[in-house]
């Protein structure tokens, strides 16, 4: 009788990390926020296997050593096996300057989306303003990823750029404006073209935003008047990347921000006063 066994070896397992980006989830699903989960989902139907299921554990023991997110895509180097760390990069399909005219252009004609977007908030409606347009926020497809890893493996993507997808949707509930960056567009950019910002790129300028900006530049001062948005000025700068505070940054520095608020608006109205003269 012959008798079968199994000669594979184990897989070598990766050399441990001090310091490196942990994961906040420790078991079960990633993301807390609707659009982070909504990136997790999209990135799990395209049947990826095991390499996710490897992934996930990567991110969780901290072999991620540092992650880098722009417009150009996400850089990252993850410890494996070997003692170099490998570099990983991560693209998202961009959509074209065009594409983001038409989009901005649809998000600013609904003052909801924009309060919220302000607000750090994502919409979750907000595809509709992309289906409008006639594309997608999130991949729709693997052919809209680009990726690769200098480890040996042959699987694209394997298991280190899996850890990388991971810990992004984890960021994504923190700063949700990384998703318009994966696709193209900076925040700042972002928020310029829908708050009329007249310095924001011609390409993106929507003529609501427009004929808003025109009659500002006439008055003799604009009204001095509390954001709606707390600590709107700092939630503009974004999020501290990869915060694992209790509570956001945002929230822990609201106090200050709102007293030098007050403070600003103050000596405005001893400086600039709103006079004929």
């Amino acid at each position: 009788m012959s008798r079968f066994r199994n000669d594979f070896p184990a897989p070598p397992k990766p050399r441990r990390v001090s310091g490196g980006i942990k994961a906040q989830s420790k078991r079960g699903a990633f993301g807390e926020r609707w659009w982070a989960k909504q990136w997790i989902s999209v990135l799990e139907g395209f049947g990826l296997g095991a390499r996710l299921t490897r992934g996930r554990s990567y991110a969780r023991q901290g072999q991620v050593i540092d992650i880098t997110i722009g417009a150009r895509g996400v850089r990252a180097k993850v410890q494996g096996s070997r003692k170099t760390p490998y570099a990983v990069t991560i693209q998202v399909k961009p959509l074209t300057p065009a594409l983001w005219r038409d989009v901005t252009e649809i998000i600013s004609q609904t003052p909801r989306f924009v309060a919220m977007l302000l607000n750090g908030e994502m919409p979750e409606d907000i595809e509709d303003a992309f289906r409008a347009a006639r594309c997608g926020l999130f991949p729709r497809s693997v052919a809209d990823l680009h990726t690769s890893c200098s480890c040996p493996d042959w699987s694209n993507p394997c298991k280190h750029v899996a850890a990388v997808y991971y810990l992004i949707g984890e960021e994504f509930d923190r700063d949700p404006f990384l998703l318009f960056a994966l696709r193209g567009l900076e925040r700042d950019v972002i928020l310029e073209a829908l708050a009329g910002d007249e310095s924001a790129p011609e390409q993106l300028r929507t003529p609501t935003a427009t004929s808003q900006a025109a009659p500002i530049a006439l008055a003799r001062r604009p009204p001095i008047e509390v954001p709606p948005v707390d600590a709107w000025l700092l939630r503009r700068a974004g999020r501290f990347p990869f915060w694992h505070g209790s509570i956001s940054l945002e929230d822990a520095l609201s106090v200050t921000c709102a007293k030098a608020g007050e403070r600003a608006a103050a000596l405005l109205a001893e400086t600039w006063p709103d006079s004929e003269s």
